[in-house]
């Protein structure tokens, strides 16, 4: 399983790939507006070689810098632009405080708008 090392004054700490994107995942269920977060519309070939991302997906560049792409449902009547910007937030503060890591991007992809159940037998 690949995972990123860090180095401290006091020793190396390692963070395997999924304890990210379980962060991610949740800081990003957290906001109001999201219904989801969902793998449904990744390429398959991408689904085929990360079956467990939960439409997390990270990667790691040259640098050390990270990247993370999220793939997300919304309910509708949510202002689509707002949600991201506090997903993105969201997702940075947890990375921050949780693991000391600041990721270098953050793409927020919106797949699909959900409608309440009620909001479908009304129409």
């Amino acid at each position: 399983m690949a995972k990123q090392n860090q180095e401290t004054n006091n020793g190396k700490i390692s963070l395997d790939r999924k304890i990210l994107v379980s962060i991610i995942n949740l800081a990003a269920k957290e906001i109001n507006g999201v219904e989801s977060v969902t793998n449904t519309n990744r390429p398959w070939i991408k689904k085929l070689f990360n079956k467990y991302d939960d439409g997390v997906e990270i990667k790691f560049e040259q640098n050390g810098a990270l990247t993370v792409d999220v793939y997300l449902n919304l309910y509708v009547g949510y202002n689509v632009p707002d949600v991201a910007y506090r997903v993105q937030e969201n997702i940075r503060n947890s990375l921050a405080t949780m693991v000391a890591l600041k990721p270098l991007k953050i793409n927020i992809h919106v797949n699909n708008v959900e409608c309440d159940k009620e909001v479908e037998e009304n129409a």
